[in-house]
């Protein structure tokens, strides 16, 4: 059971962006649900995401794509003690969130050029294949996804028995790697609880084992 909370007062409706018949809306379904993620997959997100680098910081860490993510930590309330994943950690856009917020985070990306661009010092910078982590089982206690592909088993792996997942996807429904929060819960494996809502442009969901 998700519970959908009010939206945030600021929150705003997203420009038209990506429809559901995106290719990386098809291809976030079909890791998700059908653990569809092949050497191919791998290759051409990776190109895509390592020559859009150079112009990522400037285009997608701002206060509107910030916001929500800020919310989903407000409201949603995953402790920010522990230690953090956050894979697809890009450029660096929620280790910036984290570090203000003095969070042991360790960020993860599959493109060498987007962790290249994120700021040092931060956070330890991983380069790795989310659906095959280089980390123990029950490391993690919260797993931050903003618009990233989710592979549910390794989420499970990783996260301890007490532990959240946030996932974020900062243009809500015009997300190009968007999932509803109640896909998100129906994907992980087992019974998953939460609560959701929206902010700045996007949707949030913060969600635990029930």
């Amino acid at each position: 059971m998700i519970t959908e909370l009010p939206p945030h007062p600021a929150s705003a409706e997203p420009p038209p962006f990506a429809g559901p018949d995106h290719p990386m809306r098809q291809l976030t379904r079909a890791v998700a649900f059908d653990d569809t993620w092949t050497p191919t997959n791998v290759e051409r997100v990776t190109e895509v995401f390592d020559s859009m680098a150079a112009s990522w910081t400037e285009e997608h860490v701002d206060p509107v794509k910030a916001a929500v993510v800020r919310d989903a930590i407000d409201r949603g309330g995953p402790a920010v003690g522990g230690r953090w994943l956050e894979l697809g950690s890009g450029t660096g856009a929620g280790t910036r969130i984290l570090a203000q917020l003095g969070v042991d985070q360790v960020s993860v990306d599959l493109s060498p050029q987007m962790l290249a661009h994120a700021p040092e010092g931060l956070a330890p910078k991983v380069l790795a294949d989310s659906s095959t982590l280089p980390f123990a089982d029950d490391v993690a206690d919260a797993v931050l996804l903003i618009n990233m592909l989710l592979f549910p088993a390794e989420v499970d792996r990783v996260l301890r028995d007490d532990g959240a997942v946030v996932w974020v996807n900062t243009l809500g429904d015009q997300t190009p790697i968007h999932l509803p929060p109640a896909d998100v819960a129906a994907a992980l494996p087992g019974n998953w609880v939460g609560t959701a809502s929206r902010a700045g442009t996007g949707i949030w969901a913060v969600l635990r084992r029930a």
